[in-house]
């Protein structure tokens, strides 16, 4: 999931919440939606692959 934050940029978070906290895992931070994008593709790759 991203979300745009005040300051412009975008945050990637997990697609589950965590247990424990409740509250979605940051995947990172990203200056433009294209670059959270890729980066959430490759998240999903390395989940699968392994």
């Amino acid at each position: 999931m991203i979300r745009k934050l005040k300051s412009g940029e975008f945050r990637l978070y997990s697609r589950k919440k965590d247990e424990k906290t409740g509250k979605r895992k940051n995947l990172g931070t990203f200056g433009t939606r294209e670059q959270a994008e890729n980066h959430e593709r490759a998240v999903q790759y390395f989940k699968r692959a392994g």
